[in-house]
């Protein structure tokens, strides 16, 4: 005898939640533009030169070494602003940089894209996202087809939560 299978009881449990689906199955982007990065790279190595030439009788060697510090947590971000890189799904929307963050689509409450057209090169684009629970989270992309995507996942967003 085979056992009856249980209904879906979860129907029952509130409206639908909010469906995304991306043009491909996963769209990937930089999170930075290549001018951001040689900007933030270029403005690191000037402060190495400078804290360098710093470096001499009037300056105690424990203030040296903190500069220094100060330094390295600055090529630590730069670092991260380098090789960071974000991912949407149907799912998620995700950044890896200095800490990995990850929002689910069907959680977002809003959505915001940020951007100074013209500029997307030195002002890095950003996605505000607030999810139902209020937590906000900020994703920054630079490729074209990604930030379409943005928008799309805005406009539809605003759609499905505005019909309730």
């Amino acid at each position: 005898m085979t056992p009856t299978p249980l209904p879906d009881l979860t129907e029952h449990l509130g409206p639908a939640p909010f469906r995304f689906t991306p043009k491909h199955e996963t769209v990937a982007s930089p999170a930075f533009s290549l001018p951001f990065k040689v900007l933030a790279v270029s403005l690191l190595l000037g402060l190495a030169f400078w804290a360098y030439q710093l470096h001499g009788p009037q300056m105690a060697q424990t203030d040296y070494l903190w500069l220094w510090a100060a330094w390295g947590i600055m090529a630590y971000t730069v670092g991260h602003l380098l090789l960071g890189k974000t991912r949407l799904t149907s799912q998620t929307l995700e950044q890896t940089w200095i800490w990995h963050k990850k929002v689910e689509l069907r959680d977002l409450a809003y959505v915001k894209l940020i951007r100074v057209p013209g500029l997307d090169a030195v002002i890095a684009p950003r996605l505000y996202a607030r999810t139902l629970m209020g937590k906000f989270t900020v994703i920054y992309a630079c490729s074209p087809e990604m930030i379409d995507e943005f928008k799309r996942l805005g406009a539809e967003l605003k759609e499905f939560r505005s019909m309730r």
